[in-house]
């Protein structure tokens, strides 16, 4: 028997395949044997050891997301969920300049820390992390051999490399001498060679340790920056993503001059994030033709700069208790969180503590040495979503800054005094979807540096889950908007993130390739709901995203979600660039 002819371990039958390349879609079956695509055609007549119909839907490439913190979760997760729920095949972790390691053991708990307070990783769900297993970049890699539901890519941390050459007290304290920056090149040159993604590295004053210190690669120097940025050129494969100093505030000339020199030193592509935005979570706004002159000049230099751009408006609930992690760069409303009853009743009626919290949000801190500058939920994108009194229904679906205009209070007053009436019971959400954000994220969407992306997964799961980013965005801009046709909204977020990082058989359907498939339906793909759940390790709890449409997320040819449900299998791969 040819290999032609023998029996297929799986066929995906019946359904309108759309290979990632751009290129239009056809309706044909997919074969595929020992992980990869066999063959793309029709397959009446052959066999299979396993078969999925598709009659009426969507054969993709499995999504790529660049940018996760899933390193520690998929300690105990390897499905990374939500992610896999979501089509997402492969996913990047070991973003914003930290990773779960390398890590020697006396430094876990700093660490820790860092994962806690940047990412905000409860204690409980860390504490689930087998640590014991791994210190070096290299051996967290092999442990992950065989226990991978999702493909596995991960950028070595440049806080870790600091820690681990100049101990968690001086790594947050002072630059490193020429012989640490010898050290950390080495450990770097080494997980480079094990198939690390790249190097990750924040300069970022919103990123503190535990302690309210800087995280060890804010105290980095350039000449430290620039030296990791030539190891990693010497393999000329991955990438660096670099969170500069302006990331919270609005990109500055300094971090433009610095990321290109980062590019011209490494020679791989430099991804950041919240470019023409005031900062990393907002829409690219009036600062966008400054942003395209400085992406236009990087590349022109042959530093090409890529940003991610979130593509999904936040939609984030807020309560005002000590599950609220929202206003750390409100100090005043911070400490209101974790108040006894007596102590908020004695905070509203005290004049000077209602002066110092009623503009204290418009006026957040945007001192990076005051501590984090990290924005809250602004007032005219909070709305109110379940109140407690009937006599306060009128005010659901509706904006705090447009209820405190009609009663002509300030918002901070407004707010105050609704959770007082209602015993701080009053349940808000933060949206930040407007006509000036579609309008801004459509434009900058097209630009050929910019990404979709940034799920974060992994990361402030007790705020939100942001996993749904891409039923998201093939339901809302895709399908509803009509921004993209579907064959090149799937490309975006396949071959477009794949070949930017370096995994150039991921992302596509094509014969020979690895089998990374999402199955779909196109007329209902879409986000469906948030639930709050109690399963992390410890007992602590997050949110989980759930969609429409997805019927099958497929990892090197097996099933790891099929009609809603997890397998048991476990066919993930550590997977490194090219």
């Amino acid at each position: 028997m040819s290999a032609m002819d023998r029996p297929y371990d799986l066929i995906i039958r019946n359904g309108m395949v759309i290979d990632g390349s751009g290129l239009p879609r056809r309706r044909a079956d997919v074969g595929i044997r020992d992980g990869k695509v066999a063959r793309i055609a029709h397959l009446a007549g052959q066999t299979a050891t396993e078969e999925i119909d598709a009659e009426g839907l969507i054969v993709a490439p499995g999504i790529v997301d660049p940018h996760t913190h899933y390193d520690p979760q998929i300690t105990f997760d390897p499905y990374a969920t939500m992610s896999c729920f979501h089509g997402v095949t492969t996913i990047l972790a070991g973003n914003c300049g930290f990773s779960v390691a390398p890590c020697k053991n006396a430094d876990v708990d700093f660490l820790k820390g860092i994962f806690a307070r940047v990412e905000d990783m409860a204690a409980e769900a860390l504490a689930g992390v087998r640590w014991d297993e791994f210190e070096t970049f290299e051996e967290f890699l092999a442990t992950r051999s065989g226990r991978l539901g999702v493909n596995l890519a991960c950028y070595i941390g440049h806080s870790n490399l600091r820690i681990w050459v100049m101990g968690s007290e001086a790594a947050h304290s002072r630059a490193a001498t020429d012989d640490e920056i010898a050290a950390m090149g080495e450990i770097l040159r080494r997980a480079m060679e094990a198939g690390a993604a790249g190097l990750s590295s924040s300069a970022s004053p919103t990123q503190m340790d535990i302690h309210g210190n800087p995280v060890p690669s804010r105290l980095a120097d350039n000449r430290e920056v620039m030296a990791l940025a030539r190891v990693v050129g010497e393999f000329g494969r991955g990438s660096i993503t670099f969170l500069p100093y302006g990331a919270m505030g609005g990109i500055t000339e300094q971090d433009k001059a610095t990321l290109i020199e980062i590019g011209l030193n490494a020679g791989v592509p430099v991804i950041i994030q919240g470019l023409g935005g005031r900062n990393k979570t907002d829409a690219p706004s009036a600062a966008w033709p400054k942003a395209v002159e400085f992406l236009d000049n990087a590349v022109a230099r042959g530093a090409p700069v890529y940003s991610m751009l979130i593509a999904r408006p936040f939609d984030r609930p807020v309560v005002f208790n000590p599950t609220n992690f929202h206003y750390p760069a409100v100090p005043t409303w911070h400490r209101l969180m974790t108040m006894s009853a007596e102590q908020r009743k004695a905070v509203l009626n005290d004049p000077a503590e209602r002066e110092a919290m009623r503009f204290a949000v418009e006026n957040y801190n945007r001192d990076p040495a005051k501590g984090t500058t990290l924005s809250p939920p602004l007032w005219n994108a909070l709305y109110v979503d379940a109140v407690v009194l009937e006599k306060n229904k009128p005010l659901e679906t509706r904006s705090v800054a447009d209820l405190a205009a009609e009663t002509n209070k300030a918002p901070g007053d407004y707010v105050l005094d609704l959770l007082e009436e209602e015993d701080f019971a009053t349940a808000f959400r933060w949206r930040t979807e407007s006509p000036e954000w579609t309008d801004a994220v459509r434009e900058a969407m097209h630009d050929t540096r910019m990404i979709i992306g940034t799920s974060d997964g992994g990361a402030h799961l007790a705020k939100d889950d942001g996993a749904d980013w891409s039923s998201y965005f093939l339901g809302s801009w895709v399908r509803d908007r009509g921004e993209w046709s579907l064959e090149e909204g799937i490309r975006q977020i396949t071959q477009v993130p794949a070949s930017l990082i370096g995994l150039v058989d991921r992302g596509v359907i094509k014969v020979g390739a690895p089998a990374d498939i999402m199955i779909f339906d196109p007329d209902t793909i879409g986000i469906w709901r948030k639930e709050f759940v109690t399963d992390l390790p410890g007992g602590a709890g997050r949110y989980k995203a759930w969609g429409h449409g997805v019927k099958a997320t497929l990892v090197n040819g097996q099933p790891i979600v099929l009609d809603g449900k997890l397998t048991d299998r476990l066919p993930g791969e550590v997977v490194m660039p090219a």
